[in-house]
């Protein structure tokens, strides 16, 4: 698996501004040449230009897996038409208070973990949506938004680093992957902030070091 740093406009939270899934890439639709060629190259996936609600934190409004996406409410027509053009699973838009999704959905394939905080109002979207056998509610490290304070796919998860032994217990057999603690971006622990990717490459801030990478790279298959 490779795995590249960049940055977005010069910002190296670069998972704040993308969504990305072994089927599709959802990136900003100022992005410019060199972003989504590095895009196209790590991740091997069509890419959509677009944003959620007029906004391109995109990476903080999406939530999905391979089988399926939900997005907030704010979302416009025309970005849920130029996400639907590109991908054949499943779209559902969620009416709730809530909207940074990415923030409290943390999913793959196999199951979803949501925050305690919005459980009640979106299990059943994303048991429906993203096709999964378990949806759960929880915690990472006492941090309620569990999608920002990790990063997982089909094939490794890495969760902040204050997560205890049991939390990764508890992850790996939900999700049925390889979890570890880490961070990114020289010492961040909230993960999705400077990550990105799929089962075929992961994007991490331009401010990850080496040893950080190398964490990633024993998690995920290495580079």
């Amino acid at each position: 698996m490779l795995i590249e740093r960049m940055s977005y406009r010069g910002n190296p939270n670069i998972g704040v501004y993308i969504f990305a899934n072994d089927r599709i890439a959802i990136i900003p639709r100022d992005a410019d040449v060199k972003f989504v060629q590095a895009i196209q190259n790590i991740l091997h996936v069509p890419i959509v230009k677009t944003s959620i609600g007029d906004m391109e934190i995109i990476g903080i409004l999406v939530a999905g897996n391979n089988k399926g996406i939900i997005l907030p409410h704010i979302v416009k027509e025309y970005e849920y038409s130029a996400i639907k053009s590109l991908f054949d699973g499943n779209i559902s838009i969620v009416k709730t208070r809530f909207t940074a999704l990415g923030n409290i959905c943390l999913a793959n394939d196999f199951a979803a973990y949501i925050s305690t905080i919005a459980y009640d109002e979106i299990k059943d979207v994303a048991r429906d949506t993203l096709e999964v056998e378990v949806v759960e509610k929880g915690l990472i490290a006492d941090i309620p938004t569990v999608g920002s304070a990790a990063y997982i796919n089909n094939v490794g998860g890495i969760v902040h680093p204050d997560a205890s032994e049991k939390e990764l217990e508890f992850l790996a057999n939900l999700f049925r992957i390889r979890i570890d603690i880490g961070t990114v971006n020289f010492g961040v622990g909230f993960i999705k902030s400077g990550l990105a990717g799929n089962s075929h490459g992961l994007l991490v801030g331009v401010k990850t070091t080496g040893p950080e990478i190398m964490r990633l790279s024993k998690v995920f298959g290495g580079v």
